[in-house]
């Protein structure tokens, strides 16, 4: 905690907002989407479905395939601690909303499903969007069905290790939207990158979230950043976002929000 706590610092030292962006893209992407104002409506279907999981006391057993808790002690875990701890905090889901909503992809890979909160506020962004979400845990992927299935349409929830689920959708399938959230591990984080490129284009868009979980998680958004097939990233120390526009030139940017 404490470690992202000085990052935060050192972050809020070097981001800018809309005043310190020159390119019309990105400028775009600051004041007509992360910058604008959350619908009510959008936010208040959120929150309901959210508040559904804060008041489950039902334990599972959690099988966790990435970095593990920072929170929690043991596997056995009640589904509100998981939906209070470790789902999508309200800040980041208003941001995930906002950015779907504004891009509306058409279809979209979750990679880390846990309970659905993101999966949810990726829905509410773009009700059309055809969902393909991966989680490794089958506990956690029973609730987060019945969660999805209860609410929405044309969401596919698939269960497994990530080195077997995300490789086989991969080869024949194109996104125009991934969201990032299964493993927070360079190691496992890079190697989710280099499997995905294959399914980019020009107008794809993907996000990873705690880019600054730890210094690993660090340097894995930095070899991202620097990779020849990115062209534009956007860093909102919650979310890294990227995109592959070849009209662009190599540009970073850091933005408060």
């Amino acid at each position: 905690m404490f470690y992202q706590q000085k990052q935060y610092i050192k972050f809020l030292l070097k981001a800018t907002n809309q005043h310190g962006v020159h390119s019309p893209f990105v400028y775009n992407l600051v004041t007509k989407c992360i910058y604008k104002k959350t619908d009510r409506k959008l936010w208040f279907y959120f929150k309901t479905i959210k508040q559904h999981l804060l008041d489950n006391k039902q334990k599972i057993k959690v099988t966790d395939f990435g970095a593990g808790s920072k929170y929690f002690k043991t596997n056995e875990r009640k589904i509100s601690e998981i939906a209070k701890v470790a789902g999508i905090s309200n800040k980041k889901a208003k941001l995930l909303i906002h950015i779907i909503n504004y891009f509306k992809p058409a279809v979209t890979l979750e990679v880390g499903t846990s309970l659905g909160l993101a999966t949810s506020a990726i829905k509410i962004g773009n009700n059309s969007t055809k969902i393909t979400t991966l989680e490794g845990c089958r506990e956690t992927s029973k609730i987060a069905s019945e969660l999805l299935n209860n609410n929405f349409k044309n969401i596919n929830i698939i269960t497994g290790n990530f080195n077997e689920t995300l490789p086989e959708i991969s080869k024949k399938n194109k996104y125009d939207f991934i969201y990032f959230d299964g493993n927070h591990t360079k190691k496992s984080t890079l190697k989710y990158f280099n499997t995905c490129l294959k399914t980019s284009d020009n107008n794809s868009m993907w996000i990873f979230d705690d880019i600054y979980w730890s210094k690993d998680m660090q340097e894995a958004w930095m070899e991202i950043k620097n990779n020849p097939a990115v062209t534009v990233t956007v860093d909102l120390f919650y979310f890294g976002i990227v995109f592959f526009r070849k009209e662009q030139a190599k540009e970073h940017f850091k933005i408060r929000v």
